[in-house]
C-alpha cells in the first residue's frame, strides 16, 4: 500500500524502513506536520501515518478524502489530534497502536521522580560548572510515602509495581479496578488522592472528561508542595494554573514530558529561536521543575513495535478494509 508518512524524523524512517522488509509497503517519507496547508503532499495517497502533534483535523480530512485516502493510521497510542467524528463522515478508517512499550513510559515516570526528588537535575547541573556543594539539594525519599496514581492501564500499573518495589504507600483511582494489582495499590477516589497524596502521577487518556482535571480548583484540594509528574497527555494539566501553584509554593515540584501546547515546540531544535509561549518559557525557570520533549517511549523496543503495528495495521486494512486496532468516533467519547 502507498503511504504517506507525515511528521518523519530520521528514527522514524528507520525503524519504519527496517520493519518494512518484512511488509512490503510504499512507504513515503515528510518531516513535515499534517494539517490543513500539507494535505496536498498526500494526493494519491490510500493511507497515511500521522504522529501525536500532527493536525487531523476536520478540514484536513475532508481535504485527505479529496485526495482518495481512506486510512489514517497513527503511530502512538492517543488519537485525540484527530477528528473521528470527521473521519466517520468522509468514510476513513483510524488505525493506532494500542500498545508498544509500556515499560518505555513507566520506567521514565518513575526516573522523573527519582530526579525531582533527589534533585539529580540539579546536581547535574552543578558539577558540571565544578561546583561540588549540596546545599540546597537536599531530597527525600520515595519510601514511606504516599503516591497517587491516576490510571492504571499497562503503564500505570507498571508504574504501580515500580513504586511497589520502593515500600511506597500507592492510591489508585481507575474506571476499571485491575486485579493484578490487588496488594499494591488501593483504590479510591479522585478526590482522596488529591487530599492524601504527596506524589501524584497521570496516565490516562485526553477526553473532554479529562482536560485539564488538574486545575486551579483540584490544585486546592491537593496536599501544599505536592509533586505532580505527567507522561501522558499535556491538556490534562492547566499549565497557567500549574505555574501560579508553582509560584505560591502549593506545588512542590512538577515533572512533565507532555505539554498541552507542545506541537509547535516539540521534535524539532529551536536552540536559536525566542520561545514565544509564555506559560512555557516561564516553566522553565523554576528549579523544581523538569521538562523533558516527549521523550518518555522513545526505546529501541518501543519504536520498533509502534513500526511493527502501525505496517500491520496497514496491511491488515488493505486485506481486509477494517483492522482490530481501529477506532471509532464512539470512543472519542468514552
Amino acid at each position: 500500500m502507498k503511504v504517506a508518512v507525515f511528521s518523519a524524523k530520521p528514527y522514524d524512517r528507520d525503524s519504519l524502513e527496517q520493519m518494512n522488509e518484512h511488509f512490503g509497503h510504499e512507504l513515503v517519507f515528510f518531516e513535515t506536520r499534517l494539517s490543513p496547508l500539507t494535505t496536498r503532499l498526500a494526493e494519491g495517497f490510500p493511507a497515511v501515518s500521522v504522529f501525536v502533534n500532527d493536525d487531523v483535523n476536520a478540514a484536513t480530512i475532508a481535504n485527505l478524502a479529496a485526495n482518495g485516502t481512506r486510512l489514517i493510521a497513527t503511530r502512538s497510542a492517543g488519537y485525540n489530534q484527530i477528528d473521528l467524528e470527521a473521519a466517520a463522515e468522509h468514510n476513513i478508517s483510524v488505525t493506532r497502536v494500542p500498545s508498544y512499550s509500556p515499560n518505555a513510559v513507566s520506567e521514565f515516570t518513575v526516573g522523573l521522580m527519582l530526579m525531582l526528588a533527589r534533585q539529580i537535575h540539579r546536581g547535574y547541573n552543578r558539577t558540571r560548572e565544578n561546583n561540588f556543594e549540596l546545599n540546597g539539594l537536599m531530597g527525600f525519599e520515595l519510601r514511606d510515602r504516599t503516591i497517587g496514581i491516576v490510571g492504571t492501564g499497562r503503564i500505570g500499573a507498571n508504574v504501580a509495581k515500580a513504586l511497589s518495589g520502593f515500600g511506597s504507600t500507592l492510591l489508585a483511582y481507575d474506571q476499571y479496578e485491575q486485579p493484578e494489582l490487588e496488594g499494591i495499590v488501593r483504590y479510591t477516589s479522585l478526590e482522596e488522592i488529591w487530599r492524601e497524596a504527596c506524589t501524584i502521577t497521570f496516565h490516562v487518556p485526553l477526553t473532554p472528561d479529562t482536560h485539564h482535571m488538574v486545575n486551579e480548583r483540584t490544585l486546592g484540594q491537593m496536599r501544599r508542595g505536592v509533586m505532580l509528574i505527567n507522561t501522558s497527555r499535556g491538556a490534562l494539566i492547566d499549565t497557567a494554573a500549574v505555574v501560579e501553584a508553582l509560584k505560591a509554593g502549593q506545588v512542590g515540584a512538577l515533572g512533565i514530558d507532555v505539554y498541552e501546547e507542545e506541537a509547535h515546540l516539540f521534535f524539532q531544535d529551536l536552540s536559536n529561536e525566542v520561545i514565544r509561549d509564555d506559560v512555557f518559557a516561564r516553566l522553565l525557570t523554576f528549579p523544581n521543575v523538569v521538562v523533558t520533549a516527549h521523550q518518555a517511549f522513545f526505546t529501541d523496543e518501543a519504536m520498533s513495535n509502534i513500526a511493527q503495528t502501525t505496517l500491520a495495521n496497514i496491511s491488515d486494512f488493505e486485506r481486509n478494509g477494517a483492522c482490530a486496532n481501529s477506532i471509532t468516533a464512539d470512543q472519542m467519547h468514552a
